[in-house]
């Protein structure tokens, strides 16, 4: 193979060289279908319609390397799917060593079952490596929220200083996330199944193959069960040829995954721009130096997840589609998941890896969330002067003292708390004492802090999550 045939991963490099990419590439991919077509004799074996040497000898031929990616792809142009081709080159390469075991290969099988059942294999080992990293994630955050339980920053709404909050509020809200599309994913992958249905999901041609003596439902419960165990996929009820639930449920946990990163990569973006400085990424040798203007550090770790995720929910909402196919097997329509099935798993597993460095090598600032807290001059704690006034001078009476204190302290730069030291109308109401502790940050962080303890304590269970990694 050229380079010119090589997918080096030059225009997404959120997966290149990471796990997920090397777990789905063509290679993979072929390894993964040579592995179901053994997987499948030794099943046969299993149930004693197929000779034990005949499936060692396909099992030790089933090798990738014996076998010409690019060949295969080409081939399959003709027939709209690389399992022809495959079984073609599987074939003669069987022939040729061990000749008494050819008749075996791809016996009463179909490309669906082959490839589907390859698809699975290939999302579980791209899925493990994404796991373990959304779990060292996790436990990274959980460090961060425990740390920075009490660092105040600016919360922020709709862009605007809104009220104060806490960064360990945000991690502990970061890790939340994490660990419910790691639960998700979890799911999902421990519930991949094997493909068997045969031509056209009535397994046909393997009961033909097991000969009169087999019932439908012995092949069926049999013979299902031993391709479940050969490849370590879950067995079903039903062949799932045209039901195509395994597939979106993949792409929607991928989804979930890929925003669960998506949000921290948003928020470090924001928190790291030059006005606010209040995290920066983890520096390295080149790492994000700009090609014209040698000061910049550009937070290229987040940019990279956050490319992943506004890619993936597109790449899962075609497997979503497919969910509508017709007759026993689609024209067009199974064909269109391969590609973006790739893509989901590659990209969500190289957002998650990149992920690690983030969180782990990420800066915290608290000297500059302080400084930014003040730059609203204490009306970043209007709410809180509000609840105060509202029993002392009326609801009404006190949100519109506040409205027109808050925008004279706007237009003229000066503290909330000197001008609503100055209104006769508070005049016996507060103290200048109060109007200080009033006005200071620190001191209305609501429950952020027992809120980053529950979330953190061991047997505390997150909504909608039962993950036991905590």
């Amino acid at each position: 193979m050229t380079a010119a045939h090589l997918d080096a991963g030059l225009l997404s490099p959120v997966r290149a060289g990471t796990p997920a990419e090397q777990a789905v590439g063509d290679t993979a991919w072929l390894q993964a279908m040579l592995d179901a077509e053994a997987a499948l004799v030794r099943a046969q074996a299993r149930c004693g319609t197929v000779p034990d040497s005949a499936a060692r000898a396909i099992t030790r031929l089933a090798r990738a390397e014996h076998l010409d990616v690019r060949a295969l792809a080409l081939a399959a142009r003709e027939t709209a799917n690389p399992v022809v081709g495959l079984v073609s080159a599987l074939t003669a390469l069987v022939t040729a060593q061990a000749p008494e075991a050819a008749p075996y290969v791809h016996r009463g099988s179909t490309s669906q079952d082959v490839f589907d059942t390859a698809a699975m294999l290939v999302a579980r080992r791209a899925l493990d490596p994404t796991l373990t990293d959304l779990h060292t994630i996790a436990d990274t955050l959980a460090a961060t929220a425990a740390a920075h339980r009490d660092t105040v920053l600016a919360g922020r709404t709709l862009a605007l200083h809104a009220v104060p909050t806490t960064f360990g509020l945000k991690a502990a809200g970061w890790r939340h996330l994490v660990l419910d599309a790691a639960t998700r994913l979890r799911r999902v992958r421990d519930s991949l199944p094997v493909s068997l249905g045969g031509a056209a999901g009535t397994l046909a041609g393997y009961l033909q193959h097991a000969g009169p003596d087999r019932t439908g439902a012995d092949v069926a419960d049999r013979l299902t069960a031993a391709f479940a165990a050969e490849t370590g996929l879950a067995a079903t009820t039903l062949p799932w040829h045209a039901l195509r639930t395994p597939v979106a449920d993949l792409g929607a946990a991928l989804a979930h995954t890929t925003g669960a990163l998506g949000k921290i990569a948003a928020d470090v973006l924001v928190l790291a721009r030059t006005e606010l400085a209040e995290v920066s990424e983890p520096a390295g040798t080149g790492r994000g130096v700009s090609s014209a203007m040698p000061h910049k550090r550009n937070p290229v770790l987040a940019t990279l997840i956050r490319s992943a995720a506004l890619q993936v929910p597109a790449q899962a909402a075609v497997l979503a589609q497919c969910l509508v196919t017709e007759d026993e097997r689609s024209a067009g329509v199974w064909h269109a998941e391969w590609q973006p099935l790739r893509e989901c798993l590659r990209l969500a597993g190289g957002a998650a890896h990149t992920a690690v460095e983030l969180v782990a090598g990420l800066t915290v600032h608290p000297h500059r969330m302080r400084a930014n807290l003040e730059a609203t001059g204490g009306r970043i704690v209007s709410e809180r002067l509000c609840a105060v006034l509202v029993p002392r001078l009326g609801a009404a009476a006190a949100r519109t003292l506040l409205d027109d204190a808050s925008a004279h302290a706007a237009a003229t730069g000066r503290p909330l708390a000197d001008v609503l030291a100055e209104l006769p109308r508070l005049d016996g109401v507060l103290t200048p004492h109060e109007l200080a502790a009033l006005t200071d940050p620190s001191g209305y962080t609501g429950a952020a802090g027992a809120l980053v303890d529950r979330s953190l304590a061991p047997n505390h269970s997150h909504t909608g999550v039962e993950d036991g990694h905590h």
